[in-house]
């Protein structure tokens, strides 16, 4: 099916847009790409649409779905309802038309999904030509750039006249997972100089020994779990994300950590990425992998989020 109502933007147009403070405001860019792919490098301003095996296979067969599915964000959804934008654009990799998409792909069921909206308003809607690698590679500069590699982490060494070895996971700094969300271990906590320099305004704690050593200073919430196979972790889930999304609605970031930031606080990032990114497990694990190469829920936590992946993706 070739959506004849779907209008092509050229890069040097949308580079025109984003670069217009006004006009990028009232232009929604949705990017399509994988999760990974969008958190490595997107276009500026652009938002990740959710996409996983169950809504695909809900898909089947439909001309779209609900936009409430794609689009999490609510007071975003609520802008394009209302009528707030001037227009919708969506981009995939690299394809050049609408003609070029395949019919079971994301970009394909989003367009159909935006044009059966009856309450998009009057906002044009835009296929980027040529996609986000066309894009990146005229405009790197109005893209953004992934999170710096973090040093290599040396092994300590055994040796009693250096005194106390600083482990592994207390090396280096917490690693940010969202713009506002970080994770790191108990001794990053206690450094107040690196909470502010990364601009934390809210502190997860995530155990029942860590002190809140800012207290006044910074907005605190602990979680009493213990890092052990008969805790019950996810019972915290809701409660966690709800403080972690307070805190980005309030524009501050939050810092999540333990005692090591390897099991516990990994385990409630993870189950934030699950329910606020729409994504599976497998996934979320990989992501956070590559920025805090330490964490290591445990056998417990990973069945506990197994089972929230599963109510998570089957009420979208």
């Amino acid at each position: 099916m070739v959506i004849e109502e779907v209008l092509p933007l050229e890069r040097a147009e949308l580079a025109r847009l984003l670069r217009d403070p006004e006009e990028a405001g009232r232009t929604l860019l949705l990017d399509c790409r994988p999760f990974l792919a969008f958190c490595r490098a997107h276009p500026r301003d652009a938002r990740p649409v959710h996409w996983n095996g169950l809504l695909r296979r809900r898909s089947r067969g439909r001309a779209g779905v609900s936009l409430d599915w794609l689009l999490p964000d609510r007071a975003l959804l609520g802008r394009l309802r209302r009528g707030e934008l001037a227009r919708l654009v969506v981009l995939d990799e690299a394809s050049d038309s609408v003609p070029a998409l395949r019919p079971d792909s994301l970009a394909r069921l989003l367009l159909n999904s935006l044009l059966l909206e009856p309450r998009a308003g009057t906002a044009h809607i835009y296929l980027l030509q040529g996609g986000f690698n066309g894009f990146q590679a005229r405009f790197p500069e109005l893209c953004t750039e992934p999170p710096a590699p973090l040093p290599a982490l040396r092994e300590p060494k055994d040796d009693s006249s250096i005194g106390a070895v600083t482990p592994l996971y207390d090396q280096g700094g917490p690693v940010e997972i969202l713009p506002f969300l970080y994770l790191g271990s108990c001794y990053h906590s206690s450094n107040k100089q690196v909470l502010e320099s990364l601009g934390i305004t809210a502190v997860l704690n995530v155990s029942s020994s860590c002190p809140n050593h800012f207290e006044g200073q910074f907005r605190y919430k602990s979680i009493p779990v213990e890092d052990n196979h008969m805790a019950e972790i996810s019972v915290w889930f809701q409660e966690a994300i709800g403080f972690i999304d307070s805190v980005k609605s309030s524009g501050g970031r939050v810092l999540v950590h333990c005692q090591a930031g390897i099991s516990r606080s990994a385990t409630i990032c993870l189950a934030y990425l699950i329910q606020s990114q729409r994504v599976r497990l497998e996934e979320a694990f990989d992501f956070v992998k590559q920025r805090r190469g330490v964490i290591s829920p445990n056998f417990s936590f990973m069945g506990q989020l197994l089972q929230f992946e599963t109510e998570v993706l089957c009420h979208c």
